[in-house]
């Protein structure tokens, strides 16, 4: 039987995302304040106490990526050796250039006739996490819309910033399984992950950590519990064409692989770096409301 209510037009739908949107908006800011008033507060001599156990499980569930990772990164984003995005395993909703598209027909697709906004950022890059908590609220409303595909970048070339855990590469995998497994919340685990993003320099969020943040966004415990399965592999470096064997968690390939292709694409990488149907965003990206006013102004 239809329905007597009418179908609400493309600008009605954008209205009310974009109500929505800036509810969520205040929720994150406020969790984020609230999550690094914590954080400070509740160092003390448990924390202390614990820190060198913490920091021994940590770099021994990071040790299946420290080989990968030496070979990986070069001089802090100007050069990269890594391998081929073809060389590498890649989740299903993985684009040819490394990015995980988010449209109003899910993850993995891009909708027909959107405005592209791509996003190339790192989990331990600060800017980002300012980017992510101003903005994001904002871009879901955009993909609700169905105005707007949302195309994701993780990057790991930060790794050398987490006391030698490679927290970039243990989020960036943890996210691209997210994306693959769970996708309906994968948007709402980046979002996360940037609500309690750890300071840079320090290591990081625990494996333990992170999964907890996806179990809180709603990501099924039988994904979470696969973020620190490793597999072995090989590859071949694109600088120099040599062959890599090794042990690395499922994504740390990938990873590595769309940091170098982000190298590639940008001529040097800086996070974040957002791109509006190609064309640089250059405004505020760590305030709510200049990227929202660009992208609107690109859907027309």
């Amino acid at each position: 039987m239809p329905s007597n209510d009418p179908r609400q037009s493309k600008a009605e739908r954008r209205d009310a995302a974009r109500d929505k949107a800036a509810q969520l908006r205040k929720q994150q800011q406020a969790a984020a304040k609230r999550n690094r008033i914590l954080a400070i507060s509740g160092l003390g001599v448990a924390v202390i106490a614990l820190g060198v156990v913490i920091t021994m499980i940590l770099r021994q569930g990071a040790a299946n990526e420290v080989t990968y990772a030496d070979i990986a990164y070069g001089n802090g984003g100007d050069s990269v050796v890594a391998p081929a995005l073809t060389d590498v395993p890649a989740p299903a909703a993985g684009d040819d250039s490394g990015g995980i598209p988010v449209s109003s027909d899910g993850v993995g697709s891009v909708g027909d006739g959107d405005v592209v906004v791509q996003v190339y950022m790192d989990f331990m890059c600060p800017y980002c996490g300012q980017f992510d908590v101003a903005n994001s609220a904002d871009l879901d409303a955009f993909v609700e819309s169905g105005d707007v595909t949302v195309v994701y970048h993780v990057l790991s070339f930060l790794d050398g910033n987490s006391q030698g855990t490679f927290y970039s590469t243990r989020a960036a995998n943890a996210s691209t399984i997210v994306a693959d497994q769970a996708p309906e919340q994968y948007t709402a685990f980046i979002a996360a992950l940037y609500a309690n993003q750890p300071a840079e320099n320090t290591e990081g969020l625990t494996d333990v950590e992170i999964g907890q943040l996806a179990l809180d966004a709603g990501v099924p415990q039988s994904v979470v519990d696969t973020f620190t399965d490793t597999v072995d592999g090989t590859f071949t470096t694109q600088d120099d064409d040599t062959e890599q064997q090794g042990t690395w968690r499922t994504y740390a390939p990938w990873a590595a692989a769309v940091t170098g292709q982000a190298l590639t694409d940008l001529g040097k990488i800086s996070t974040p770096t957002i791109l509006i149907d190609g064309e640089k965003f250059t405004g505020d990206f760590t305030s709510a409301g200049p990227l929202s006013d660009a992208i609107t102004a690109a859907i027309g």
